[in-house]
Parts: C-alpha cells; structure tokens; sequence
C-alpha cells in the first residue's frame, strides 16, 4: 500500500514538473512571436516615414532625394542604424525610388 501511494506521489509530480514545462515553453514561443511582429511593425514605420520624407522632398524641391543621407540631413528622417539600413535605389530624379530596408541578418522588408 505504502509503495502505491509512493508511486502515485512521484507522478504527481512528475505530470506537474512536465505542465510547468509545457507551459515554460509556451510562454518563450510566444514572447518570440510577438517580438517578431513588434520588428515588423517597426520596419513597415521606417518605410513610411521614408517615403513620406521622399514625397515631401520632390513636392518641396521638385526632385527625389538622392540617398537616405540628405533624407536625414534636410527632413529628419532618424532611425537606428545598428539595427536597420535603409537605401534608395533610383534611376532618375524625377521617378519614385525603390526603399529597401534592411535589418541585420537579412532583409526586413523592400517596397
């Protein structure tokens, strides 16, 4: 009878050490989920600010800018740049540019 009831103690605990595993488990999952969409966002707001910036540049001066660093010198535009990188690919002065922007380790997103 004694040996039952050790029996059954140590799956108690057992079940209970591997629910509170699960559950750890979850939880790191999870806060990397959301950690991951929180970067996302942020990118999608770079990119916004950027191209704002951009098409208040050509509706001020008649042209588009010819790289981030006159984005930043002449329209503010300020972003971390240890964690993003951000260019502008154009052809002409006069046509939108392509905004990448980069995140390290890889591309975040290009629009």
């Amino acid at each position: 009878m004694r040996k039952v009831i050790e029996q059954s103690r140590w799956r108690g605990i057992l079940v209970t050490a591997l629910a509170f595993l699960a559950m750890i488990l979850v939880l790191v999952f999870g806060l990397r989920e959301v950690g991951d969409r929180n970067d996302g966002e942020q990118t999608r707001i770079l990119e916004s600010a950027v191209r704002r910036a951009m098409l208040t540049c050509y509706a001020i001066e008649g042209r588009y800018p010819s790289g981030v660093e006159y984005l930043k010198e002449h329209y503010g535009i300020m972003y971390d740049s240890d964690k993003y990188i951000v260019t502008l690919s154009s052809f002409a002065s006069n046509v939108m540019p392509d905004i990448f922007v980069l995140t390290q380790g890889g591309v975040a997103d290009e629009w």
